[in-house]
C-alpha cells in the first residue's frame, strides 16, 4: 500500500493526526494557508495551498498518489477531503453527504424530510416576518457555513434580529444565515466511528460554554455522567441522523441537547471528528480506543481497530480565556503536574481584548484522572 497520507489542515488539532501517521511510518503530505501553524514544521511535506481549493489539492494529490486524505477538525476541510476521495477512488462520503453535513440549512432540511428531532428554522434569505413570528423566543442566529462560534448569536427580542442575521451573514462563505429556535437543556457531544455505514459509539462529551451571546467552549469533558436510558436514547437519535447524512465511513461529531423533560434534539452532525481536542486527544483518554489511527485507517480502506491502547480514564480539556485561566494553570503545574497530558503552545492575553470565538482563544490544556 502507498504509504503517504495527505492531510488537510496544519493547526494544532490536526497536528496530532500528522503525528500519529509519522509514529506509524507514514509519509505525510499537509495542505494549509501557510500561517506558521506547527503542523508547517512538522510535516514530512507542507504545501502552501489553502485548505478551500480544492482543485489545486487534487492536482497535487494526483503527484502524490496517497494511499488516504483526511481532515479531524474543520467542516471547511471536509469539503475538500470527500472531493479529492472522490476524484481519486479513495475512501470517503462523496460530496452528497459533504455537502448536507457541512450547511447548517441543508442539514436542517435533511434533518425534517428523515424525521430526525431538531428545531424549526428558516435561512436568511427565506425568513419573513411570519415565519419570525411562528418560531419561539429565544432564538439562534448562525452562518449556514462556519464552525467555532464565529458569527453565533442568541436571540430574546425580534428587534435584534436583523442586527444579529447582518454579523452572521458578515462571516459566511455564502453570506446567509440560518436562524432556529433554541433549545434548552444540557448539551453534549457524541463521538462516533463509522465504517461501510455501520456506525459504532465511542463517547459522549459534557460540554462547557461561555452562554449567551456566543457560547464559546471553555472546555469538554469525558465521559459524561448520563442515565443508561438517557444514552441509550442519544445513540439510537444519532444513528438515525447519521444515515439521514450519508454518512457511512469514518468520524462524526454530533452535538445534541437533552431537554428537561428528557427529549433529545439535535443541534448539528460533522463528518468529522470533535475539535477542540474531543477527537484527537479526549476520546482515547477515557476510552481507550486509538481514535486517530481509527480514522487513519478508514481513510486507507481498513477497517478500524477496536484494540484499547490504554487504560480509560477521566479526561478534560481547559481552554485560556484571560490571566485568571493562566493562573490556574500555573497553579496546577505546581499542585498536580501528574494530571496535566498536554499543554498548547499558548499566546499572551491582550489587555481590554473580548474572546468572541473559538480562533481567539489564546491556548488549553489536558487534564487526565
Amino acid at each position: 500500500m502507498r504509504n503517504r497520507l495527505a492531510v488537510i489542515g496544519a493547526g494544532d488539532f490536526q497536528n496530532q493526526l500528522i503525528r500519529k501517521a509519522k509514529a506509524r511510518g507514514m509519509e505525510t503530505h499537509v495542505f494549509a494557508w501557510k500561517s506558521g501553524d506547527i503542523g508547517e514544521r512538522e510535516a514530512d511535506y507542507f504545501y502552501p495551498i489553502s485548505i478551500i481549493e480544492k482543485d489545486q489539492i487534487l492536482e497535487k494529490c494526483r503527484e502524490i498518489k496517497p494511499a488516504g486524505i483526511v481532515s479531524i477538525a474543520s467542516d471547511l476541510a471536509v469539503v475538500t477531503v470527500s472531493y479529492v476521495a472522490e476524484k481519486l477512488n479513495l475512501i470517503g462520503n462523496g460530496m452528497e453527504s459533504a455537502k448536507i453535513s457541512t450547511n447548517k440549512y441543508l442539514m436542517r432540511k435533511a434533518f425534517e424530510a428523515n424525521k430526525d428531532p431538531s428545531p424549526r428554522y428558516c435561512r436568511s434569505d427565506e425568513m419573513t416576518d411570519e415565519m419570525l413570528q411562528n418560531m419561539h423566543l429565544p432564538l439562534i442566529v448562525k452562518p449556514v457555513d462556519r464552525s467555532g462560534s464565529r458569527g453565533v448569536t442568541k436571540i430574546t427580542d425580534r428587534s435584534e434580529i436583523r442586527d444579529a442575521v447582518k454579523r452572521a451573514e458578515e462571516q459566511s462563505f455564502e453570506n446567509l444565515a440560518v436562524i432556529e429556535e433554541f433549545i434548552k437543556g444540557d448539551e453534549y457531544s457524541v463521538e462516533y466511528i463509522s465504517w461501510e455505514g455501520r456506525h459504532t459509539f465511542l463517547a459522549l462529551t459534557q460540554k462547557y460554554t461561555t452562554g449567551a451571546p456566543h457560547f464559546i467552549e471553555t472546555g469538554h469533558a469525558e465521559p459524561a455522567i448520563v442515565s443508561e436510558e438517557t444514552l441509550g436514547n442519544i445513540q439510537k437519535t444519532v444513528v438515525h441522523a447519521l444515515d439521514s447524512l450519508l454518512i457511512k465511513y469514518g468520524a462524526s461529531h454530533a452535538e445534541i441537547k437533552v431537554t428537561p423533560e428528557g427529549d433529545v434534539k439535535i443541534i448539528e452532525i460533522g463528518a468529522r471528528m470533535g475539535g477542540d481536542c474531543i477527537g484527537s486527544d479526549l476520546v482515547q483518554i477515557s476510552t481507550g480506543y486509538d481514535f486517530v489511527n481509527m480514522v487513519i485507517d478508514i481513510a486507507c480502506g481498513k477497517q478500524p481497530s477496536f484494540e484499547k491502547v490504554c487504560t480509560p480514564q477521566r479526561a478534560e480539556v481547559r481552554f485560556l480565556f484571560g490571566k485568571e485561566d493562566f493562573q490556574r494553570l500555573e497553579e496546577l503545574k505546581k499542585t498536580n503536574p501528574d494530571c496535566l497530558y498536554r499543554v498548547s503552545e499558548l499566546k499572551e492575553p491582550e489587555e481590554g481584548i473580548t474572546v468572541t470565538d473559538s480562533s481567539a482563544r489564546y491556548g488549553y490544556y489536558i487534564i487526565r484522572g
